[in-house]
């Protein structure tokens, strides 16, 4: 009895979460990945005691910076204070503010046809000025604020508008290659002649040779390897709310799911998927 309590009591075990989808873009129903959203989930896995490591599975085309960012920083704060080791394996995608948050790993694994890296920041919109004149709609704005109708899809653009938006779209970039660069510190493999920074993305081999990620395989047999056969990989799955579980199958879900599905396939096309 005891031999089998000394045994049951060494067992390695590994929680494993999945974080998929648009960051950012999370309605109602939607699948999708914020911090609120996920915080829970990545708690349970740190609270297990017994977690030899933590295992993340991302797969996501990227979204907002502020909750990549959150998540990632989240993640980094757990590893310290719990003194757990972060291993994150990349799916088809781990993109843009996808990569960021994989960057809170120690290590990072992809598949070798997985797309990596668009460390980047976009910004896109449409000018309808023009169509509204066609349709002879008249454009009625009033504001306290002269820069509060900046890049207003209705109205011609200014110079100094974009400008504006430039300024932090470089100051939002700096941010992500600062958490890249702390990151993979001296993984990395000449990355300014590389373009490793300039938005461009890769596939799992490619990134590989880039430095960053740090490996090819999938997250059960990376563990295995890694931990030993007898390894019990507890994957933690987010619980459905009661109302989405009673409304999962009406007609009202599914055409709003439609739409959001429209919306963030605009994200994941850009890799090819």
């Amino acid at each position: 009895m005891f031999s089998i309590f000394k045994i049951l009591k060494k067992k390695k075990i590994i929680p494993h979460i999945r974080l998929s989808g648009v960051i950012g873009s999370v309605g109602r129903f939607t699948q999708g990945i914020n911090f609120v959203g996920q915080q829970e989930i990545i708690d349970k896995a740190f609270s297990i005691k017994k977690a030899v490591a933590i295992a993340i599975s991302i797969n996501s085309p990227g979204g907002s910076p502020v909750q990549s960012h959150l998540i990632y920083s989240y993640i980094k704060k757990l590893a310290k204070n719990k003194n757990k080791k972060v291993i994150v394996f990349a799916e088809d995608v781990a993109a843009s503010g996808g990569y960021l948050i994989a960057c809170a790993g120690n290590e990072i694994y992809a598949n070798s046809s997985s797309i990596v890296g668009s460390i980047g920041v976009i910004s896109a919109s449409f000018g309808f000025q023009d169509a509204i004149k066609k349709l002879g709609i008249e454009r009625r704005v009033y504001t306290a604020g002269k820069n509060k109708s900046s890049l207003d899809p209705f109205k011609e653009e200014k110079e100094e508008d974009i400008q504006r938006i430039k300024k932090i779209q470089l100051e939002l970039h700096s941010d992500f290659i600062h958490v890249v660069k702390t990151s993979r510190g001296t993984k990395l493999i000449d990355a300014e002649k590389n373009n490793t920074f300039t938005g461009e993305f890769w596939s799992g081999s490619a990134s590989l040779k880039l430095g960053l990620i740090d490996g090819i395989g999938n997250a059960e047999n990376v563990l295995r390897e890694k931990f030993g056969e007898d390894v019990e990989i507890k994957k933690l799955e987010k619980p459905k709310g009661f109302i989405a579980k009673k409304l999962s199958s009406s007609l009202y879900n599914q055409v709003e799911n439609i739409a959001n599905i429209l919306e963030e396939r605009a994200q994941w096309q850009k890799f090819g998927l």
